[in-house]
């Protein structure tokens, strides 16, 4: 099963990077799309009707702190332009999109939010929690999923499919780039660029693991003793050796899928109505 999922957000990544159209896909039988207002990106997937990757499209941006949309407008600026972009692509207008939400977010950021994407041209047709997205893309029902993003890091248990809890703690790859940024003497767009830099994993990983050490205790004091996997997804989860940290530390079994950002994300897109 990891291997299916696996090479199905490899797929995801290599149609977003390449920017191709497979031209064996017809459009006209209908099309899923997912959008997701991260802290550190914006992302957009295009899916066909049994779940395959079509094309996707991503940005970086500083829009979102802790599920909250902080700039309104430049979220909406951001999105419409890779819908745009995705559109001239497709050749065919994006008009619905599912969204989603971080567990346990009040009823007005849900608004806001919503609001973004529909401000960028999009009729939203489903909002899902994005553990529940991640879930779906892992094919679990069950066991804790771990997404750790740009501030936060998020902690939902799963049991038959369904969120039993969720906790949402104050640490993610900011912290990991502050704290890199104050060792390295360097900026702090520098020492992001840096962290992303997937050559640099072996010098930055011993700098931010203490820092990975905490998400780990964190997971640890915030799951029940019956969990008996976990699953990492976001952004930050792409650090090399991450899922070691947390193996250690927790003492459950751990999963990192291939490119762990793209999993929430393409969740999304799977539950578009």
């Amino acid at each position: 099963m990891e291997q299916c999922v696996n090479a199905l957000i490899k797929e995801l990544e290599t149609k977003i990077l390449t920017e191709e159209i497979d031209s064996s896909y017809d459009l006209k039988l209908g099309i899923k799309v997912g959008v997701d207002l991260g802290t550190s990106n914006i992302v957009i997937v295009v899916l066909d009707k049994n779940d395959q990757p079509i094309t996707g499209a991503m940005e970086s941006a500083k829009v979102v702190r802790d599920g909250i949309v902080v700039d309104f407008i430049g979220a909406v600026k951001v999105l419409g332009r890779l819908k745009a972009q995705l559109e001239q692509r497709l050749g065919i207008q994006l008009e619905e999109a599912a969204t989603a939400i971080p567990p346990g977010i009040l009823p007005g950021n849900i608004k806001v939010i919503t609001n973004v994407v529909e401000a960028a041209g999009f009729v939203v047709t489903n909002v899902v929690e994005e553990p529940v997205a991640a879930a779906k893309v892992l094919a679990i029902s069950d066991g804790a999923v771990v997404d750790i993003g740009g501030g936060t890091t998020g902690i939902s248990v799963l049991k038959n499919g369904e969120i039993l809890y969720s906790v949402d703690e104050p640490t993610g790859g900011t912290h990991l780039t502050l704290v890199l940024s104050g060792s390295m003497k360097v900026e702090f767009d520098e020492a992001e660029k840096i962290k992303h830099q997937r050559e640099s994993h072996p010098l930055v990983f011993p700098i931010v693991r203490p820092v990975l050490e905490k998400m780990a205790e964190i997971t640890k004091r915030n799951i029940i003793k019956d969990v008996k996997q976990i699953y990492l997804v976001g952004g930050t989860s792409c650090m090399d050796g991450i899922e070691e940290v947390f193996q250690k530390y927790t003492a459950i079994y751990t999963i990192k899928p291939y490119n762990p950002l793209l999993v929430t994300p393409l969740g999304i897109a799977m539950y578009a109505k």
